[in-house]
């Protein structure tokens, strides 16, 4: 199945098929929770060579449609890609069980530390993780090179790649990267859209249903935005005010994880819910685990929770993080779907995609390479796993722990 779409909850749940799909998602999202270390440029390089080049549920240029829409929408970009995949593959169920398999090793690593936070050593700098890392930008590197063959066929889009990637690298915030996307889409749409229709697939049954609904969930989002300050203020509620805190950072997070911790910052330090220093902990914490950034909400949840029972204030204080990312992705890809076939968005997404490969460009060197990088040693090891992915296509999970194992001997 190549296309983004929403099924019924019926057809996806339906025997054999549908619970094979159910447990296949599950099955490949718990794997690339354990594995998606080095952050959301990462994450979507893991989850390429995985869904895409491995088990060919969609192919570059829809990923790349996938991967600009959640970049232009506030929330964890790769969390909501993960949820578009769980929805493509298996229904709202499957969306919702992705969703969970690729953040519970995260979110239970964090709660487990702010459990036992005065036990745990710090990890910043075990030889391991640093192989780890290693493999991010391996992965990464294969992702830029893949997509960029595919989606920058000719001059004009890989002068726009690299002009991208210049920009982002030379104005490092959050806000030119989807500046450059939009621009991109303009430049495509200026250039390409005398080009021939590509054929679309034909719409989902029921898409105008869904396309209601889609508007409904939207709705929701901003319901829950405007009236949970209110409800948290009268009520004096504890578990509605860290719902209305959560939920409007992750309602206003622009360019991906690291984005929120100001936010949460302001939210919780000056109420003296939790101290920096213990924020600080966790966020140091975070960078250490695999999976999303966000998962930080678990750590910071169960910090502030109370007895024996203090993990499930962070299971609450998690779901309170996602929860506008799953509505606006739920309710955009409906309308996303009739979108993309018309032709003013192909020609606007041959342009936006030849941007997002120039964001991953420029996001494979930075954070990622100079993050990791500091040493021929460190360098040849990166070129191994890129080599051995590329070249070789051993699978993203072997290059990862043979690259984990090489650091904590060789580093």
């Amino acid at each position: 199945m190549n296309a983004i779409e929403l099924h019924d909850t019926s057809e996806s749940l339906r025997p054999p098929e549908g619970v094979r799909a159910l447990v296949e998602v599950a099955a490949v999202f718990s794997r690339l929770g354990c594995m998606s270390l080095g952050g959301p440029v990462a994450h979507i390089g893991y989850f390429r060579a995985e869904l895409v080049a491995k088990r060919k549920w969609l192919d570059d240029a829809r990923y790349a449609d996938l991967v600009a829409l959640c970049q232009f929408l506030p929330g964890p970009a790769s969390s909501q890609v993960v949820f578009a995949l769980g929805l493509q593959r298996a229904g709202l169920l499957g969306a919702l069980i992705a969703s969970f398999c690729f953040t519970m090793p995260s979110a239970l690593l964090m709660i487990a530390f702010a459990i036992g936070a005065s036990r745990i050593g710090s990890l910043e700098h075990a030889p391991w993780l640093h192989g780890l890392k290693l493999a991010s930008v391996a992965v990464v590197a294969q992702a830029v090179w893949g997509m960029g063959k595919k989606l920058c066929p000719d001059r004009t889009r890989i002068t726009l790649c690299v002009a991208v990637a210049a920009l982002v690298l030379l104005l490092p915030f959050a806000a030119v990267q989807v500046c450059a996307i939009a621009l991109g889409g303009a430049v495509g749409y200026a250039l390409y859209r005398d080009l021939p229709l590509t054929a679309a697939e034909p719409e989902p049954h029921g898409v105008a249903r869904h396309a209601r609904l889609g508007g409904a969930v939207l709705l929701l989002w901003a319901v829950l935005l405007a009236l949970l300050p209110l409800l948290a203020a009268a009520t004096q509620s504890m578990p509605l005010a860290q719902l209305d805190s959560f939920y409007r950072s992750g309602s206003l997070v622009f360019g991906g994880g690291h984005v929120v911790l100001p936010l949460l910052r302001a939210e919780l330090v000056p109420r003296g819910w939790i101290s920096d220093d213990q924020f600080l902990a966790g966020y140091a914490a975070a960078q250490a685990v695999p999976g999303p950034l966000f998962s930080f909400a678990a750590y910071l949840g169960t910090v502030m929770g109370k007895g024996g029972v203090s993990w499930s204030n962070g299971l609450w204080c998690l779901f309170a993080l996602f929860l506008p990312a799953w509505l606006l992705i739920g309710g955009a890809l409906p309308f996303w779907q009739r979108v993309r076939g018309t032709r003013w968005a192909q020609a606007a997404l041959a342009g936006a995609n030849a941007a997002v490969v120039g964001v991953l460009l420029a996001a494979l060197y930075s954070p990622v390479f100079s993050d990791s990088v500091h040493s021929p040693r460190e360098l040849s090891l990166a070129l191994v796993g890129f080599t051995a992915l590329e070249v070789w296509r051993v699978s993203a999970g072997l290059v990862v722990l043979a690259l984990a194992v090489a650091g904590q001997l060789l580093l």
